[in-house]
């Protein structure tokens, strides 16, 4: 009888893993890495300063895991004092959401500024050296036909990087836009 109840057992036990199968195969194990892991560098509270052709600026930014810790979300407000280059001061927002496209092998990250550009960047590789990554976008809307723009995450060290933004108009070459220096906040 005992013999025969750990047979019964045994037998619920499969035919409940053969009806959940599909369910199981369809989730990747969660001890395996996810390549959105080597983003989580950046994930906590972030200071720094900039500089560029809007003027000079300071800035907050917090990256955080989002959607079932599938998504890097960027929090970013950067307050320019009345300068020069920009006699008004502004304070200038946007937000952006770091993926990872299985299909393409490669980082996607969209960006949402409030003056209403919207950029599609993808990743052009996992980066020229394990220290920086580089995207381009594959769209940018409300701005003229033609514009390009590449932003680079350069990582200096565990609580310290540099964001370059390049731009470049129809027909032209890349010039630096701005360049910001983070670090990271206690």
């Amino acid at each position: 009888m005992v013999r025969q109840r750990g047979f019964h057992a045994m037998l619920l036990l499969g035919l409940a893993l053969m009806a959940n199968g599909p369910a199981l195969a369809a989730e990747p194990p969660t001890a395996k890495p996810v390549p959105l892991d080597r983003m989580r560098y950046f994930l906590g509270k972030w200071a720094g300063e900039g500089h560029g052709q809007p003027g000079n600026w300071n800035v907050e930014r917090e990256y955080r895991l989002i959607l079932g810790d599938r998504f890097i979300e960027a929090r970013n407000q950067s307050t320019y004092a009345a300068q020069e280059k920009n006699p008004k001061g502004e304070v200038h927002e946007d937000r952006g959401i770091f993926s990872w496209d299985r299909a393409r092998r490669r980082f996607v990250l969209r960006q949402f500024h409030v003056e209403g550009f919207v950029n599609h960047y993808v990743a052009d590789s996992l980066g020229a050296t394990a220290d920086s990554l580089v995207f381009t976008p594959e769209a940018i809307e409300n701005i003229p036909p033609g514009f390009r723009a590449r932003e680079t995450y350069r990582m200096l060290g565990p609580d310290e990087f540099v964001e370059r933004f390049e731009m470049a108009e129809p027909g032209g070459a890349f010039a630096l836009y701005s360049e910001t220096r983070f670090k990271r906040k206690p």
